[in-house]
């Protein structure tokens, strides 16, 4: 028996696109029913300052399959998209900008790929892109540092067009600036089977882009982030024990050695205590007290780790302003 009510959920995370929305449901719509697709399109409004949320209510009292979230304010895009995949009940989910520079027409392909093919995930490539360079060089060197990583070989981590069986996007947690990350999350939660399909890339028609520079730096902190958290966040004391015990063991040996060398010429030279300099006015002194106490710091974190992943606090606390043909689940 089929769990899930409907083919397809098309997630659609936007800030300030009232002018878009109209035409991109429109279409989506036209997509669907030459396709005799059932579906739902979610649009979560993150936090707008234009009549976004006004325009999502008007299409939704037109459109049954139109649905809304509205955030209170201005949270991110990856929590837009957690938000959206928490509600959606499609067996499919299709996520895309809401700029109307990804095209719905690529949706049936992308739902093949996941349901004829059985791929777990398939992202988009925009090869051929409607950028400047300031734009599409930084991109290329993320693209390629995020894939030699994670080992995952996608041309684009980055495309807001990509489609998930369902239970990818109700086993991971997407967070902070994660959006970026979505295929190493899902390989690292047991899902392998990632493809890539080249997708049409559209200039934007309306309004101005929503992210600048910064996003290239947040990117790489944000990747070396995923991959600790990835690896540790169930077992923290596996890093900062085998480090702090590094650690611990040089600060050690480095005093053993410094004492056994006073023994030494005391009791073989026959010199007197006097005669030799005071171990801590060496600099080996302190760089072994610098690592004794580093060793037991990062012990501590450790424990504090452990205990932190045992609460299991979540993340993922968004407060909801309103909704349109969403049950909103606590």
């Amino acid at each position: 028996m089929n769990p899930y009510t409907i083919d397809i959920s098309v997630v659609v995370p936007l800030f300030n696109e009232e002018e878009s929305l109209p035409e991109l449901c429109q279409w989506i719509d036209r997509v669907m029913k030459a396709n005799n697709f059932s579906y739902e399109v979610l649009l979560v409004n993150d936090g707008s300052r234009d009549n976004s949320w006004q325009v999502i209510g008007q299409i939704a009292a037109q459109n049954p399959n139109v649905k809304g979230i509205s955030f209170t304010r201005n949270y991110g895009k990856s929590a837009a998209l957690n938000t959206g995949f928490r509600h959606c009940l499609g067996e499919v989910v299709i996520t895309m900008d809401a700029d109307l520079q990804d095209s719905p027409d690529e949706i049936p392909e992308l739902y093949d790929l996941i349901k004829r093919q059985g791929y777990h995930m398939i992202s988009g490539w925009k090869k051929k892109r409607y950028d400047p360079l300031s734009k599409t060089i930084p991109t290329k060197l993320f693209n390629g540092v995020t894939s030699w990583a994670s080992g995952i070989k996608l041309h684009d981590f980055n495309c807001g067009l990509k489609a998930y069986q369902s239970k990818v996007v109700k086993s991971i947690e997407v967070y902070g600036e994660m959006h970026r990350y979505i295929p190493v999350i899902a390989k690292w939660n047991g899902f392998e089977k990632i493809g890539e399909k080249v997708v049409e890339h559209r200039a934007r028609k309306y309004g101005v882009t929503k992210f600048g520079l910064e996003r290239f730096v947040y990117g790489f902190l944000d990747l070396m982030s995923i991959m600790f958290v990835s690896k540790f966040r169930r077992r923290p004391m596996h890093f900062f024990g085998t480090w702090g015990s590094l650690s611990f063991f040089v600060g050690f040996l480095i005093s053993f050695y410094l004492i056994a060398e006073k023994m030494y010429y005391i009791y073989g030279q026959g010199m007197s205590a006097r005669q030799l300099r005071n171990i801590t006015d060496q600099p080996l002194f302190f760089l072994a007290l610098v690592a004794i106490i580093l060793g037991m710091q990062l012990f501590l974190a450790g424990f504090l780790g452990e205990m932190i992943s045992l609460a299991g606090a979540r993340r993922n606390e968004y407060l909801i302003s309103d909704a349109v043909g969403v049950e909103i689940k606590n």
